[in-house]
């Protein structure tokens, strides 16, 4: 392969392959077991978690892996790290490395906040010199200088977290790989990291990031790949792929759930102003259609997603609800929605014999497309949790 510049990734027609696991000590097992050996399949099989995967980041890019868990976005995250390798294909990552691969993998009990500084700083890379020189950024970034002498066994695991990665933050690789360290501490300081990321990223270095957060993916990433079944789905600017893979998230959660519980949904639909699409700050009106067994009190619950199980917003009716077929509209108003596409989700719950179990669990029940402005891009650093359109006039004197 060619030479490329520092910072630079490239990977062609990469697979992964580990054996599978060991079959239990059962009888059973052990009879399958030997009736594979005489028929030459005795060894244990291969699962693959890669398969043909290719994708090139240029020198300052930025790459988020999205995907469910066993997707393979760890596996290839260390393939690019050369803590493991490929089974096939090619990878060539230039230029110095820092991987925050597990946030207190470095980090040892019985030492204290400030040799750890040190230990971790050196397990990452960092130079004893550059560690002195900013050990007090790290502490203060950490938020630890009242326990920075304590021994870390008697840190909790949000301040050993935050100590992990307070010092990976301070690393001045050519490329990082991040994986799942923005589930670090409080609210405040997951910013401090988001913003943390954003400067490093701004100083040249190239960011290949993982996340179940598609929130801190589209603040953080410029384009994104979505791996499943271990082979890319989709690779692309990072909304376009994150829409993608929300629209198949809330497919599965669809039929995960199409017969659960005792109220069926037989239909659904939203529409805008005079029936037509729905409109960012005007009035939208949700219909459906259920089945229930039989007359109950219940409280009905709607709520608007980008795709995913967790809503933007909710909003809940009490009341009694006929047996048979009925209807249930839901009138919203000043519908706070940037263009784009969503999903409305709904769940019904109610009390004495039916309180255990839902009578309409939580689910997708329709998707549409809003139609309006486009998405704010927030400032540097600043990761928006639900991306809601709020009219506003503006003056200045």
């Amino acid at each position: 392969m060619p030479t490329l510049p520092k910072g630079s990734i490239r990977v062609e027609h990469v697979w992964k392959k580990f054996r599978a696991d060991r079959t239990a000590p059962l009888f059973y097992d052990q009879i399958l077991r030997a009736r594979r050996s005489l028929t030459g399949g005795g060894g244990r099989p291969y699962r693959w978690v890669l398969k043909d995967v290719s994708v090139t980041v240029e020198p300052g890019g930025t790459l988020g892996l999205i995907g469910i868990n066993g997707s393979g976005k760890t596996t290839l995250l260390k393939i690019i790290s050369g803590t493991t390798y490929q089974s096939a294909g090619q990878l060539q990552a230039e230029g110095r490395l820092g991987a925050l691969l597990s946030v207190t993998s470095g980090i040892h009990p019985d030492l204290t906040g400030r040799e750890n500084v040190f230990l971790y700083g050196a397990v990452l890379g960092m130079r004893r010199k550059i560690s002195r020189e900013r050990f007090d950024e790290i502490v203060e970034f950490a938020g630890l200088a009242d326990a920075i002498d304590r021994q870390v066994k008697f840190f909790s695991l949000g301040m050993q977290m935050r100590l992990g990665f307070s010092i990976a933050a301070f690393l001045e690789p050519d490329i990082l790989l991040v994986d799942e360290v923005l589930s670090v501490g409080d609210a405040n300081f997951q910013q401090k990291c988001l913003r943390r990321i954003e400067e490093v990223v701004r100083q040249g270095t190239t960011l290949v990031y993982v996340s179940h957060d598609l929130t801190s993916v589209e603040a953080t990433c410029q384009r994104s790949l979505w791996l499943a079944d271990a082979v890319v789905q989709a690779a692309g600017p990072t909304r376009e792929v994150a829409a993608l893979y929300r629209k198949s998230v809330e497919q599965d959660a669809s039929l995960a759930t199409s017969n659960d519980g005792v109220v069926r949904m037989l239909k659904s639909s939203i529409t805008g102003p005079d029936g037509g699409p729905v409109l960012s700050l005007e009035d939208a009106e949700i219909q459906l259609t259920l089945n229930s067994p039989e007359a109950v009190e219940a409280d009905f619950y709607v709520g608007v997603s980008l795709g995913t199980a967790f809503p933007m917003f909710i909003t809940k009716y009490h009341g009694l609800f006929p047996s048979g077929d009925f209807e249930v509209k839901c009138q919203l108003h000043h519908v706070p929605l940037f263009k784009g596409r969503y999903s409305i989700w709904t769940a019904m719950t109610s009390f004495g014999k039916w309180a255990d179990n839902p009578l309409l669990p939580w689910k997708p029940a329709v998707a549409f497309d809003a139609f309006g402005p486009d998405v704010l891009e927030p400032p540097q650093g600043v990761m928006v949790a639900a991306p809601l359109h709020v009219g506003t006039t503006w003056s200045v004197e």
